[in-house]
């Protein structure tokens, strides 16, 4: 969708088509298309209004009712900010007594929505001309917001007085515009180098004003993490969607953090609760597994902050780096699930299968963390097909303990 599209869909005859089409439905789409070009409108706007209802449909997700009156585009749906987490976003600026967010690089506005449903001033700015005609059809509602199109680098902040309750907030681009995957989407960079602005940049900038956050790719290295800021790794229902380095007055916790989020809790892991257990050796035999296992939440893990789980429980980590902590102590964590330990063998796919066969079990759903078997593969050599014999399903840990390989029946506490 391009830049006169965008004013086309969001204004007059395209507006109205757009707001009077049904909920999206799929099997529909083309019969739906058919009518609408009999019906006179012209088949570029019908192209276009059904690919913003079908967006409309998955924006749904991230950004409950709103969605329904948002353009979306996929890259950009994609990389926005689900709503809640925004929301997380614009409290620490609120908080920190900041009136006006400079928001660079906005995206299709998710967190520049947020910020202004705060009543700050939100003075948006995206790199694209396309996207930022989008970032101000989403924010139309809010006085307070306004959208330049233009380049980070290349804007005025405010000085003097200005400056005195003023907030920065960047969403490096980290897609390479004009470079499309297989599958359509543009290409994703992972280095620090690559993004857009650059890390250098956005160094700058947190040096220039104190009160600046940045939403960076959950692979962010922990040595990167500057000193002083707060670097938080941030999962919803257990997928981690970014970390966000906070500086100055944005940052609740200096160091590495993790926030485990959902529609109603969120709880925060800090480099103070791993204290010394994140020192601890792991086990060195699969012999001094405990009857609990724990997996933490991802978020805590790109963290590096297992050590925590370590210590809430009492308990050791299988091998350094494999997140699974052991335990004889059973406690119950917002941040981690437990599993009871029913068997903890070596792993060796003749025993394994022996044993799954005496009891009872025809079906396995196969976790893994620091081993590289691949798991159809394995399922097969096992025979469990999930045929549905009248068997029973097991659930199979694959990592590692001292050095070696293992394999943990569990079942969830």
């Amino acid at each position: 969708m391009d830049a006169a599209m965008v004013d086309r869909l969001s204004a007059g005859e395209g507006w109205a088509l757009l707001q009077s089409l049904p909920p999206y439905d799929e099997s529909g789409s083309l019969h739906l298309q058919g009518r609408l070009r009999e019906a006179g409108f012209a088949a570029d706007l019908v192209a276009a209004a059904m690919t913003q209802s079908r967006l409309r449909s998955r924006g749904v997700d991230k950004f409950g009712d709103f969605a329904a009156g948002m353009l979306f585009t996929p890259d950009g749906l994609e990389q926005s900010t689900r709503l809640a987490i925004a929301a997380r976003h614009a409290h620490r600026y609120a908080a920190a007594g900041v009136r006006d967010v400079y928001d660079l690089g906005c995206g299709l506005g998710a967190d520049a929505m947020a910020f202004a449903g705060l009543d700050l001033r939100v003075h948006a700015v995206d790199a694209d001309d396309t996207t930022a005609r989008i970032a101000a059809v989403n924010l139309r509602h809010w006085p307070s917001a306004r959208v330049t199109h233009g380049l980070a680098e290349d804007v005025h902040l405010p000085q003097g007085e200005g400056r005195r309750h003023l907030g920065l907030w960047l969403d490096p681009a980290r897609r390479v515009t004009g470079v499309a995957d297989i599958s359509g989407r543009t290409k994703r960079v992972f280095s620090l180098d690559a993004i857009s602005p650059s890390w250098s940049k956005v160094l700058d900038f947190a040096g220039e004003v104190p009160a600046t956050g940045a939403k960076l790719s959950p692979a962010f290295p922990h040595a990167s993490v500057p000193h002083g800021a707060e670097a938080q790794w941030t999962s919803w229902h257990g997928e981690v969607l970014e970390c966000t380095v906070w500086w100055g007055p944005l940052v609740a916790t200096a160091g590495r953090t993790a926030a485990v989020a959902t529609e109603t809790s969120t709880s925060v892991v800090t480099e103070s609760d791993a204290g010394d257990a994140e020192r601890r050796p792991g086990l060195r035999s699969v012999t001094d597994i405990g009857e609990w296992l724990y997996e933490p939440d991802r978020a805590v893990i790109r963290a590096g902050l297992t050590g925590a789980l370590v210590g809430a429980v009492d308990g050791a980590e299988l091998a350094t780096g494999v997140g699974y902590v052991s335990s004889g102590v059973a406690r119950e964590l917002p941040w981690a699930r437990r599993f009871r330990v029913v068997e903890a063998m070596p792993l060796s796919t003749k025993h394994l299968a022996r044993w799954l066969r005496d009891h009872g079990h025809d079906r396995v759903t196969i976790k893994k963390r620091g081993v590289t078997l691949d798991a159809d593969q394995l399922r097969r050599q096992l025979k469990m097909t999930g045929r549905g014999r009248g068997g029973s399903e097991a659930t199979l840990v694959l990592t590692r303990v001292g050095g070696s390989q293992v394999a943990l029946v569990v079942s969830p506490a």
